[in-house]
């Protein structure tokens, strides 16, 4: 039918013009389709099969031709007011006898021992700030929730663009990082894959990237004996609706794995699993003891060849022969990462780039397995067997290069998977932080596709331990900064990035500021005043009230086209050219945008990839060279920021202060779960760190007092007292 749009003047129906739908509702369209007939200030409909509200004279509501777009993804929920009235309270009457204790000491100092009773009153001054430092920004906690069925309302079921009901949610890349497997052992970091590749989500949607910046063989081959336990494990999960999808963790639980468990076969099915996984376990374990003993044997080889060499050349046969003691690949080919005994080219900090494609990216269509067979281990049907891309990774090191640790490792990963599938979203992870809730990652998203979500720059999850003693002696839980400090931080402009368990908006990452930011001026940031950084469709009445900075040459946020230079992102042209394709991918759908605001059609993010060719491959190994950062802008204003060893405080703060918003989403089961120090060195160099990295932070450009007006007052005050 062609959509046509009646005048306002001439709209019959006065009572639905405002208040129930979008300013561009079309009424007679909707009249038309629910097959409704006029009457005075109302309309009347059938009661038989248009939706399951209430209408007027005990008519039954048609489902809303606009109805669907405005059912909000998200709400935020407010802390109850019989919480936080006497907490804001306690601290009114803690701050005022702190006064009257600090004044009385001022006014009786001890003459006999000035200078110490100086000293100690410089010390409880400093304190009692310290304190009301952190209590300042808690007085406004909030609590969020989710709504899963509208997501898969509006992104997963069939209309008019999408007949086949293709997904059209935004695609996630993952990255895990690891760097060391004698600290991270293969088998936690094998498990942690596991758990993503099995996850709830579209399966073309999604691509898991390890990067290994140690460049060990042995994560490398415990990855390649991954990918070949997730065919089975994978299809396991998806039949049996698995809700813990780590494989270590599912058959360890203490529970009736039978609760609402229907099929007849699960019991047979889940005993062979359990068998593989026993074997792949035992295949993981063994690798370091077959990685040396094949290398011993290649080594002794090839020093064989070297002797018969020199005795037809008629070489002194008592000369001693160098012959490296390299590390050798399955297929008897030299390990072009870190060898066992280091060399040059061969060592932890010198060695080539190296990417491998796992698994191949799938089509975009269901493919269904078979019945048990020699290939099959289970029945698989009626189940789809696709499993996501997966990627190894080990970007290039070389001696005479600061590679700026898990910081550079990360902007590597960005520029990788920029090329090969440029998903708008990053979910980040540690080897030992595994998915716990198979559905986090929805409802993740459901912040970033939400009216107004695309002003928000990443959805941060709390962090969850296991392995911890129950009295926690070491704090490792951090319960009050996690249950209370960051919930309190969601109240103003969002929390802190805390390194992990993180979903990322690619182009915040590249260095762009929201579409629309708000600045904040006067009197503790009283005065607001809004910005369109991209500039809307707005009538003159309201391009005088609102500061549009698009037309100012010197802000450099401005105009995004203006920032696809060799000079901040390198010289990839596949690079530059996945930006705007990443760029359009994030935004929300056009009947959820606001005024002025450009939007995607509803399916466009259904139709398939193109696939995955040797060319991009070969470019992504390109922009992880060492040298690919030289002269850009990365690590200075694109992607992880550097030069502090809590990189993720840095960033966090370089985003709030272009404008974008974060949100906390604290999942009803945890959404992730790993591992904390066991020990009280440990835990105490884990603080080292993070104290180091406040005292560099205090002392950089960084430092909160120079932030823009684009931050709230109370949010500069958290990070300065992060940086104190």
């Amino acid at each position: 039918m062609t959509e046509f749009k009646l005048d306002k003047r001439l709209s019959p129906v006065k009572s639905f013009k405002t208040q129930n739908h979008p300013p561009d509702f079309d009424h007679t369209r909707w009249l038309f389709e629910t097959k409704g007939t006029y009457g005075y200030e109302n309309a009347v409909w059938p009661k038989d099969g248009y939706g399951t509200g209430s209408g007027v004279d005990g008519c039954e509501a048609p489902l809303g031709f606009g109805e669907k777009a405005m059912r909000p993804l998200t709400r935020k929920i407010g802390v109850s007011a019989a919480i936080l009235n006497p907490y804001r309270l306690l601290i009114m009457i803690r701050l005022a006898a702190l006064g009257l204790f600090l004044t009385w000491r001022i006014k009786h100092p001890n003459h006999e021992a000035i200078w110490l009773w100086g000293l100690s009153i410089t010390c409880e001054l400093w304190f009692a700030f310290s304190w009301l430092l952190n209590q300042l920004p808690k007085l406004c906690p909030v609590n969020r929730v989710t709504d899963l069925s509208v997501l898969k309302d509006l992104f997963e079921s069939p209309n008019l663009r999408n007949p086949k009901g293709r997904s059209d949610i935004p695609g996630i890349d993952v990255f895990v990082s690891t760097a060391d497997p004698d600290k991270e052992p293969p088998l936690v970091t094998s498990n942690t894959i596991l758990s993503i590749l099995a996850i709830d989500y579209p399966v073309e949607k999604l691509a898991c990237y390890l990067s290994d910046d140690g460049g060990s063989l042995l994560t490398f081959e415990a990855l390649a004996e991954t990918a070949s336990f997730a065919r089975i494990w994978v299809p396991f999960c998806g039949k049996h609706q698995i809700k813990l999808r780590n494989p270590e963790a599912y058959f360890e639980q203490k529970r009736d794995f039978l609760k609402n468990k229907v099929r007849l076969d699960f019991v047979r099915e889940r005993r062979k699993v359990k068998r593989e996984y026993d074997e792949f376990k035992v295949r993981i374990n063994s690798l370091p003891e077959s990685i040396r003993r094949r290398s011993d044997t290649y080594n002794a080889h090839e020093e064989l060849r070297a002797k018969k060499k020199q005795m037809e050349m008629g070489s002194n046969a008592s000369e001693a022969i160098k012959v490296p003691k390299a590390t050798w690949m399955s297929d008897g080919s030299h390990w072009p990462g870190t060898w066992a005994s280091a060399k040059a080219d061969h060592s932890r900090g010198d060695h080539a780039g190296i990417i491998q494609a796992m698994l191949a990216p799938p089509n975009a269509e269901p493919k269904y397995g078979a019945e048990v067979d020699g290939e099959h281990l289970i029945d698989i049907t009626d189940v789809d067997i696709r499993l996501p891309m997966l990627v190894y990774l080990s970007r290039e090191k070389r001696p005479n290069y600061d590679h700026n640790k898990k910081a550079g490792a990360m902007n590597a990963l960005v520029r990788t998977s920029a090329i090969m599938s440029n998903r708008p979203l990053i979910l980040n992870l540690d080897c030992d932080h595994y998915i716990y809730n198979s559905l986090a990652l929805r409802e993740g998203v459901c912040f970033m596709l939400d009216r107004g979500g695309d002003r928000i720059c990443y959805v941060q999850f709390p962090q969850r331990f296991e392995g911890i003693d129950p009295s926690d002696l070491y704090a490792n839980h951090n319960t009050v900064f996690f249950d209370v400090n960051m919930r309190a931080l969601d109240g103003l402009q969002g929390p802190m990035y805390v390194g992990t368990g993180c979903i990322f908006r690619r182009t915040a990452l590249y260095g762009f500021s929201p579409p629309r930011a708000t600045e904040h001026h006067g009197w503790l940031g009283r005065r607001k005043i809004k910005l369109f950084l991209r500039k809307p469709n707005l009538s003159k009445k309201e391009e005088d009230e609102i500061a549009l900075p698009i037309n100012d040459p010197n802000d450099d946020d401005a105009n995004i086209e203006s920032l696809f230079h060799p000079k901040t992102f390198g010289n990839s042209t596949s690079l530059a050219a996945s930006i705007p394709v990443a760029e359009y991918q994030g935004r929300l759908l056009e009947n959820l945008q606001g005024r002025g605001t450009q939007g995607r059609p509803t399916g466009s993010l259904a139709v398939p990839r193109e696939p995955l060719d040797a060319a991009s491959v070969a470019e992504a190994i390109s922009v992880i060279s060492c040298f690919h950062e030289d002269k850009t802008e990365w690590g200075k204003r694109v992607g992880w920021i550097y030069g502090s060893v809590t990189e993720d405080v840095v960033t966090s703060y370089i985003m709030h202060n272009r404008g974008w918003r974060f949100v906390y989403c604290v999942t009803k089961n945890d959404a992730f779960r790993g591992t904390a120090p066991i020990n009280l060195t440990d835990r105490l160099h884990q603080v080292l760190r993070w104290a180091t990295g406040s005292v560099e932070i205090f002392f950089s450009r960084n430092n909160a007092l120079f932030a823009s007006p684009r931050m709230k007052f109370l949010q500069r005050v958290t990070y300065f007292n992060v940086g104190m």
